[in-house]
C-alpha cells in the first residue's frame, strides 16, 4: 500500500478507532520474531530500504538515494506504543544492537527502528567517494534524513495497522505514535541536535556520550582524561614508551614499525597516531587494566617496555578490538572506492569540515607524541580532500549551541573514564539532565552497553561494571525521565485531536 493511499485512509482509520477494540498484543503483519536468543548481539539484522532525499536544502535537486534501516517490533504495543529511533553513527549499520535499548523497549512496549547514516555502510548516494561527491555529507543533512524517515515510517505504521484486519482497534483519535530518539557518541550528538531542531517530531532524546561541542584543538582528551584515568603509576610508563618509540623510529624505522605490524605506514606521524590511539582504546572503552597492568609490571621487572606495549597492541587492540594499521594509511584514506572500510575516509571528511575533534598533544605533560599537533591534522585534511577544506568549528557550535545547547527533554550521560565526555554536556538542569556514570571501567556509552565494552561486545548488561549500582542508578534516572516525557507527549497528542 502506498503512503499516499495511507494518508487518504486516515479519516476512515480514525472512525474505525472509535468503534473497535484492540488487545495489547504484538503487531502481526510485520516480521516479529527473528529467531534470536536473548544473548544475541543484534535484535535484528533484516535490512529494509527507504528512498531518501539527497539534498534537503535545494528546491531544485530532487535526486534520491537508497538508505538502509532496520525495525524490531516484538515489544510494540499496538497501535499506540512508542517508537524508539536508534541513530546509527559514523560507520556501517549492520542491525539493531541488543543493548540496553532492548530492555527499555520491553519496559515501555516500544518498537525500535534504526537508520543508517548517509554515505556510510550500504547507504552511499554515489559510486565514488571523491571529494566533490562528499558535499552532501554533513550532520545537517543527516538530521533532515532522520526527520524525513520519521515521517515516512510513521505513515508506514498507519498502513500496517490498516492492513491488520485480524487486529481489533481500541484507541480513539490519536494517529502519531510517541517517538523517542537515542544515540551514542557522534550519533548521541545527532540525537540531541535532532531534539533541538525538530522538537515536534520527538518526545525526547537520550544523548549517550554525546560529543555536542565541536572542538578545534581537543587537548582535554589526553590532558584531562587519559592521564587521570590511567593513574599516577601508569601515566609515566606510557610517556616513557612514547619517547622510546620516537627514538626507535630514528634508530631503526622499519624495525619499530614491524614490531607493531605497521610497516605500511610510511609517514612517521601516522604511525605515532596509531601508537596514541592504541593506548586510549582501553581507557575509552572501559578496560584501563588491560593497558596498565602489564605495562606497570614490565616497568617493575625491567622488561622491554616497547615490546610489552606491542604485545598489548597486538593481543588486545588488534585481536579483540579490531584495530588495524590500515586505518591510519594515507593510501587507504585516499581511496575513493566504496569498501567495507570506507568509514575511515568518510569520518575524516566530517572532522575536517565540521567538528574537528583534533586530538592534539598538550604543550606540557603529554602522553602522545608532540608530532600529533594541529598542523598534522590540517595537513592530513588537505592531503585527503584538497586545500580548501577546513573544519568550521565555530559555525557548528553557533548552529547547535555546543555544550550550551538551548533545547529541552534531552538526557545526557557520560562515563567517568571516557575522554570524550569533555566535549559533551556535563552540567545538569531540569530540562537537560546530565549524569556521569562513575566507576573504574565506565567508558564510552556504558549506560547503553555496560562495561567493559567495545564495538565487538555490544550487549548492555551492567554486571561486569566495577560498580553496577552506579550504572543502574543512571539507568533508573533515564527511565524516570522517559516515563514523564512520553506521558506528557501522549497528553499533547490527545489534546491536539
Amino acid at each position: 500500500m502506498s503512503t499516499a493511499i495511507c494518508f487518504a485512509l486516515l479519516t476512515i482509520f480514525t472512525v474505525l478507532l472509535s468503534y473497535t477494540s484492540l488487545s495489547h498484543g504484538l503487531l502481526q503483519p510485520r516480521r516479529i520474531s527473528h529467531g534470536l536468543s536473548v544473548n544475541s548481539k543484534y535484535l535484528t539484522r533484516d535490512e529494509l530500504w527507504f528512498n531518501q532525499t539527497l539534498d534537503h536544502f535545494s528546491p531544485y535537486d530532487h535526486r534520491k538515494f537508497g538508505q538502509r534501516y532496520y525495525e524490531y517490533l516484538d515489544h510494540l504495543r499496538v497501535p499506540d506504543g512508542p517508537i524508539f529511533l536508534m541513530i546509527c553513527g559514523e560507520g556501517p549499520c549492520n542491525g539493531i544492537p541488543n543493548d540496553y535499548i532492548s530492555v527499555l523497549a520491553k519496559k515501555f512496549e516500544a518498537g525500535v527502528v534504526s537508520l543508517e547514516h548517509r554515505y556510510y555502510g550500504e547507504s552511499s548516494p554515489f559510486n565514488s567517494l571523491a571529494t566533490e561527491n562528499l558535499k552532501y555529507l554533513s550532520s545537517k543533512q543527516a538530521l533532515s534524513d532522520l526527520a524525513g524517515f520519521r515521517e515516512y515510517y510513521q505513515a508506514s505504521l498507519l498502513c500496517c495497522f490498516l492492513d491488520s484486519l485480524n487486529v481489533k482497534l481500541n484507541r480513539s483519535g490519536k494517529v502519531d505514535n510517541p517517538w523517542f530518539f537515542f544515540g551514542a557518541s557522534y550519533s548521541g550528538a545527532l540525537s540531541a541536535w535532532f531534539r533541538l531542531k525538530f522538537p515536534h517530531l520527538t518526545c525526547g532524546s537520550l544523548a549517550s556520550s554525546a560529543v555536542v561541542r565541536a572542538v578545534y584543538e581537543y587537548y582535554e582528551y589526553d590532558q584531562q582524561q587519559i592521564g587521570e584515568s590511567v593513574g599516577p603509576e601508569c601515566k609515566p610508563v606510557l610517556q616513557e614508551i612514547n619517547k622510546l618509540v620516537e627514538l626507535g623510529l630514528k634508530v631503526n624505522n622499519k624495525a619499530i614499525k614491524a614490531l607493531f605490524n605497521a610497516t605500511e605506514l610510511d609517514v612517521d606521524a601516522d604511525f605515532l597516531y596509531l601508537i596514541a590511539d592504541a593506548q586510549v582504546i582501553a581507557v575509552q572503552y572501559g578496560n584501563p587494566d588491560k593497558l596498565c597492568v602489564p605495562l606497570v609490571e614490565a616497568k617493575k621487572n625491567g622488561s622491554d617496555l616497547v615490546e610489552a606495549y606491542a604485545k598489548y597492541v597486538k593481543e588486545y587492540c588488534v585481536e579483540v578490538f579490531g584495530l588495524s594499521a590500515k586505518t591510519y594509511s594515507r593510501k587507504h584514506l585516499l581511496d575513493t572506492a566504496i569498501t567495507p572500510e570506507s568509514a575511515d575516509r568518510l569520518w575524516w571528511f566530517q572532522t575536517c569540515t565540521e567538528v574537528a575533534y583534533f586530538q592534539v598533544a598538550p604543550a606540557n605533560d603529554s602522553i602522545r607524541s608532540h608530532q600529533i599537533n594541529t598542523k598534522y591534522h590540517l595537513d592530513l585534511c588537505h592531503s585527503l580532500f584538497g586545500k580548501g577544506v577546513y573544519p568550521e568549528v565555530d559555525a557548528t557550535n553557533l548552529y547547535y549551541g555546543g555544550d550550551k545547547i538551548a533545547a529541552t527533554k534531552i538526557i545526557f550521560t557520560n562515563g567517568s573514564q571516557d575522554p570524550w565526555r569533555h566535549a559533551s554536556k556535563q552540567t545538569s538542569s531540569p530540562e537537560l539532565p546530565s549524569y556521569i556514570v562513575t566507576c573504574h571501567n565506565c567508558g564510552h556509552g556504558s549506560d547503553l552497553r555496560g562495561c567493559p565494552q567495545s564495538p565487538m561486545i555490544i550487549e548492555g548488561d551492567s554486571k561486569n561494571c566495577s560498580s553496577p549500582d552506579a550504572v543502574n542508578k543512571v539507568r533508573q534516572h533515564i527511565i524516570e525521565h522517559m516515563d514523564l516525557w512520553l506521558s506528557e507527549c501522549r497528553g499533547v497528542l490527545r489534546s491536539s485531536m
